[in-house]
């Protein structure tokens, strides 16, 4: 009796589907944007009052990215790794490859999962995301059959979680607020303050000192030391992420779009066969919608000169406007993508999405050598708008080198590596 053994191989450059490799791209570098901040400036990403500069050039930065891009291009990502995975998968199984499809799946994972450690850990980024999409790669495995209209269904049920979790998160915040009041009273009245208001009393003096010009030196004196000294000052912050985040925000935040992802993929949306009108409905429809959400909650926030309990408000309509905006940058992008225009710019940004492993740990990399004293030592160095000065460069340096690189390679370093983990397989790595 012979054996026939089957190789099951990755995708072919002649079988990528176009539209999802320019909007990988495009989003990768908008993913840039809004993590740069992080990557240069302390307790930067929500409050610009912390650090970086709330006035001027800064301010009108930080308006245009939480309007048009804060939580977009998360979600944007999160949605093209739902479609990624389900399209990794399908083919497999259409490929009859069995419980094998499985198999290379979920070691795929798990070696997604060491590359954010890694990535966290070791190239000092608290913000890794590749660590939560393993995770949640796991549970879109059970949905990837589903109807786009069920998978819909599923992902506004944990979009709906997720803001009733930030309403009950408000209201605390409010009891927060209310008990500080009670605080102060008391130490005016000369009044014993109990153990629980105390309690409260020092997490606000700890919050405070976090954002006090001397905690945010200290902060930065830290991230300027030594390659191994930035290592151990994160590794507190990253295992609390690693910990808290998958099911405080990740189950709701990064699954949600997976699953919307999958849905949309099924309808056609992403691979750029609806027409002109369509997407010019949803990047109407969206952008109307999203933009309106985000206006209101940037103003009521700086109505109330930036004051954290306006920023917990905030997060109880946060996917009412990420969403909608992002759905509308989906419409956008297909409509640049069906246009025959800047052929030469969507080669690159295709280029630039195929190779998405490798330029994201790329722009930690650069972080790690700009802004710790792993390098030159200059984070906090930067007010917020200069550094866009940085994003430009590395977005021009990346659209030029991903195109001449998969001129002469098969894939990124990165994905090549991976498909040969994933398929315990080594793959021919140059044309």
């Amino acid at each position: 009796m012979t054996t026939i053994k089957k190789s099951f191989s990755p995708l072919k450059p002649s079988d990528r589907i176009q539209s999802l490799d320019i909007m990988r791209g495009i989003v990768l570098l908008g993913i840039l944007l809004m993590n740069i901040n992080g990557m240069g400036l302390a307790g930067s990403y929500g409050d610009p009052t912390v650090s970086g500069g709330a006035t001027g050039w800064n301010l009108t930065t930080w308006i245009t990215t939480e309007l048009f891009f804060s939580g977009t291009m998360r979600a944007l990502f999160s949605l093209l790794f739902g479609v990624g995975m389900f399209i990794f998968l399908d083919r497999l199984e259409k490929k009859k490859a069995g419980i094998n499809a499985a198999n290379i799946y979920f070691r795929r994972l798990l070696w997604l999962l060491v590359f954010g450690l890694i990535h966290g850990y070791l190239l000092l980024w608290t913000g890794d995301i590749l660590y939560d999409y393993a995770l949640m790669g796991f549970i879109v495995f059970s949905f990837r059959k589903l109807p786009p209209i069920k998978l819909t269904l599923v992902a506004l049920l944990l979009f709906s979680i997720g803001a009733l979790w930030s309403y009950a998160d408000y209201k605390n915040d409010i009891k927060f607020v209310e008990d500080l009041e009670l605080v102060k009273n008391y130490k005016l009245e000369g009044t014993t303050v109990s153990k629980e208001l105390q309690g409260v009393d020092m997490k606000w003096e700890k919050r405070e000192w976090k954002r006090s010009p001397e905690g945010i030196a200290e902060y930065n004196a830290n991230m300027r030391k030594g390659y191994l000294d930035v290592v151990a000052f994160l590794a507190p912050e990253n295992q609390r992420t690693d910990t808290m985040n998958p099911y405080r925000f990740q189950l709701w935040d990064v699954l949600s779009m997976m699953l919307l992802g999958i849905a949309l993929f099924k309808w056609k949306v992403l691979s750029a066969e609806k027409s002109y009108k369509f997407y010019g409905i949803i990047t109407l429809l969206g952008y109307l919608i999203g933009l309106s959400v985000n206006y209101y909650e940037i103003q009521s926030i700086m109505e109330s000169n930036f004051s954290p309990l306006n920023f917990s408000k905030s997060y109880i309509t946060y996917d009412l406007g990420r969403v909608p905006v992002a759905i509308g940058h989906v419409g956008a992008i297909m409509l640049f993508c069906k246009l025959p225009v800047l052929k030469w710019l969507k080669s690159s940004l295709a280029a630039v999405g195929k190779m998405a492993l490798t330029n994201y740990i790329m722009h930690s990399v650069f972080a790690m050598f700009i802004f710790t004293g792993a390098g030159f030592g200059l984070f906090g160095t930067f007010q917020r708008f200069e550094l866009l000065y940085i994003v430009f460069g590395i977005w021009i340096f990346q659209l030029f080198l991903s195109p001449i690189w998969l001129k002469y390679y098969q894939y990124g370093p990165l994905e090549w590596m991976w498909r040969n983990l994933s398929y315990l397989k080594k793959h021919p790595f140059k044309k």
